[in-house]
């Protein structure tokens, strides 16, 4: 399984980890390393945001659960 197959099942930290690596070696690194880097980079990056933007979903609604429970609270 090639590295690019395993980013979905990697934990949020692996993500943000090997993007920075990612980034790190596409500016750095030697050329066989900036040209690995630079095929995994737009997957990490949709990768990562897709998971940022599932966080802050999930936030949303926590929210807006914690205002739901607070009004029904405040009405007793």
């Amino acid at each position: 399984m090639s590295l690019l197959e395993r980013i979905p099942s990697l934990s949020d930290e692996e993500v943000v980890n090997l993007l920075a690596n990612a980034r790190r070696l596409s500016e750095g690194g030697d050329p066989k390393q900036a040209a690995a880097a630079a095929d995994l980079l737009p997957a990490l990056e949709a990768e990562a945001e897709r998971r940022q933007e599932a966080r802050m979903e999930r936030a949303k609604e926590k929210r807006a659960a914690t205002r739901r429970a607070t009004q029904r609270r405040a009405a007793a």
